[in-house]
């Protein structure tokens, strides 16, 4: 892995000293942040959670939250901006230029409320703030991002399992780059976005993952260059969330996965451990659908 380490004692490291970053051991067993080979990444800890940058893209390959249910806290976003991380270069993230005038929102990749918790109320509330530094936002649809039948429905149901059961979750979330991805004032679009739950199930490792697909929303701004007409949407309406195969997350990512992979409850994932890439993803038609496959009072 290409991975560029940043110096402690640093100027622009100071400003944002003292953050931990996702714990590995969060879960009790280590749970590793996926490297990803072959491109240039950094690693940014923030509170609770950590985003591993990709250079070429100018923004994230993968965030790594971890969840803790029991201590979850309700703060509003009131007065927060969004800004730059100073421990990086401007032109190795995407800030404000992107979003500005059009109908893109700023999708958080680790969500808010996910992230707001604590021992105190200073913790939760600097989580709050490191949620809305750029390299914690990818572009999408505002659709996409607003409808909580696709990427709030899926966040929604993570977070409540976590709070409700007291349950501590880790989340890995990011998008996923490929050739058809529409460029947008020098950036490239992701048309899709995974995100991988990790959690324990009789004390050991379990894992789900999930692939939204915001295509059709992206296909309705005016100006957003659409994919060409070989790689329109297929006709399964406009909004599309599938529980799919860890492994095919990790095929399609190149992020290295293998450790979630070994794990993952999804049961045609151990039946058909050599199906094709996206022959076994499984639609889900409400956050309903959406299923973690553990036993909510266990470990």
């Amino acid at each position: 892995m290409d991975e560029l380490l940043l110096e402690p004692g640093s100027v622009a490291a100071r400003d944002l000293s003292g953050r931990a970053g996702f714990d590995l051991n969060f879960l009790g067993l280590s749970v590793a942040v996926p490297a990803l080979a072959g491109v240039e990444t950094v690693q940014l800890p923030y509170t609770h959670f950590s985003v591993l940058m990709r250079l070429d893209k100018r923004l994230a390959a993968v965030t790594a939250l971890g969840i803790n249910g029991e201590k979850l806290m309700d703060l509003d976003r009131a007065g927060i901006q969004w800004k730059l991380d100073p421990r990086l270069a401007e032109d190795q993230q995407t800030g404000e230029r992107l979003y500005s005038r059009n109908d893109i929102d700023r999708g958080h990749l680790v969500r808010r409320a996910s992230a707001v918790w604590g021992d105190t109320r200073a913790e939760a509330a600097q989580a709050n703030e490191d949620t809305f530094h750029y390299t914690n936002a990818a572009p999408q649809a505002a659709k996409f991002n607003q409808g909580l039948d696709l990427w709030l429905g899926l966040e929604s149901y993570l977070l409540e399992h976590a709070a409700d059961y007291a349950r501590r979750l880790v989340v890995f979330t990011g998008p996923v780059f490929g050739e058809t991805d529409p460029v947008y004032r020098g950036v490239d679009i992701p048309l899709l976005f995974f995100k991988v739950a990790v959690f324990l199930q009789d004390g050991e490792l379990a894992a789900t993952g999930y692939v939204v697909d915001q295509t059709p929303q992206l296909a309705e701004l005016p100006d957003v260059p659409r994919p060409g007409v070989a790689d329109e949407a297929p006709p399964l309406g406009p909004f599309r969330t599938f529980q799919v195969p860890i492994r095919d997350i990790g095929a399609l990512t190149g992020l290295d996965l293998d450790q979630l992979v070994a794990v993952d409850r999804m049961p045609i994932a151990a039946e058909l451990p050599t199906a094709r890439v996206t022959s076994t993803w499984r639609r889900l038609l409400s956050p309903e659908d959406l299923d973690l496959d553990f036993d909510l009072n266990g470990d």
